[in-house]
């Protein structure tokens, strides 16, 4: 008995076989597979924990009213349309829905007795400064701008007449930067400032920079983005020691 084709294209049927070979010449194949085992874990998940991730129908309604009017879908007729083009049926996007809330309070379930403890592990690459820079290429030059910063000059005008980088045309601002990813050097002498402080000059990448601290921004679990991208990150690790303890064999046949 033939199988049926995997998929067909111009008319020449395409074996499952043949599939995974274009993906395999192509270097995707795992990623493909890595998508599937992703998949086949959230969703055995969900269902053996569905008594415990029942969701309130009414904030399923709520949810499916918010997206038509925030893509302006409130006509009934426009709505049909709209799921007829992305292939659903009512049913099929009420359940996409359903499915959204109830990944939403696995992830807490999975994350909350871990997230306090890895916020504060991860909390120097939460943590961000507000800093403006002057970046020069000549040390002596550095060290001239900070004299002349310690006379009163404006480091604002000094960073739009020298500074090398593209930041100089807003003043030298550079913006909130997280703490974690700067380099060693200058986030000890940023940790030992006060706001308003200029500190340098500091060499990196046979630059020299001089660097003002305008702000601090601590972070903390209250903040509704922080939460959230903890939340996305533990559940990310719970997910891969899942799906690195499956056996997988992959098994086709053409």
């Amino acid at each position: 008995m033939t199988s049926e084709p995997f998929l067909t294209i111009d008319e020449q049927p395409i074996s499952a076989g043949q599939v995974f070979r274009y993906l395999q010449a192509t270097r995707k194949l795992d990623a493909f597979i890595g998508d599937i085992v992703r998949q086949f874990v959230i969703e055995r998940e969900l269902q053996e924990r569905d008594s415990s991730l029942k969701v309130n129908s009414a904030l399923i309604e709520q949810a499916i009213i918010d997206f038509r009017l925030q893509n302006q879908l409130t006509d009934a007729a426009q709505f049909q349309e709209w799921l007829a083009s992305n292939g659903l049926t009512y049913e099929a996007f009420h359940s996409q829905v359903s499915v959204s809330f109830k990944l939403n309070k696995l992830k807490e379930d999975i994350t909350a007795p871990k997230l306090q403890e890895y916020f504060i592990e991860r909390k120097v690459y939460l943590d961000r400064v507000v800093l403006s820079r002057i970046i020069v290429d000549d040390k002596e030059l550095a060290e001239e701008l900070k004299s002349q910063l310690q006379e009163g000059a404006s480091f604002e005008l000094l960073a739009r007449d020298y500074s090398l980088t593209d930041d100089r045309v807003m003043n030298g601002m550079v913006g909130p930067v997280s703490r974690g990813t700067m380099p060693d050097m200058l986030r000890a002498a940023i940790d030992l400032a006060q706001p308003g402080e200029v500190v340098g000059p500091l060499g990196m990448d046979d630059r020299w920079g001089l660097f003002r601290l305008e702000a601090v921004l601590p972070a903390t679990l209250d903040d509704p983005q922080v939460q959230q991208s903890l939340e996305d990150e533990l559940f990310e690790q719970w997910l891969g020691e899942k799906m690195q303890s499956l056996p997988i064999r992959l098994q086709v046949s053409e």
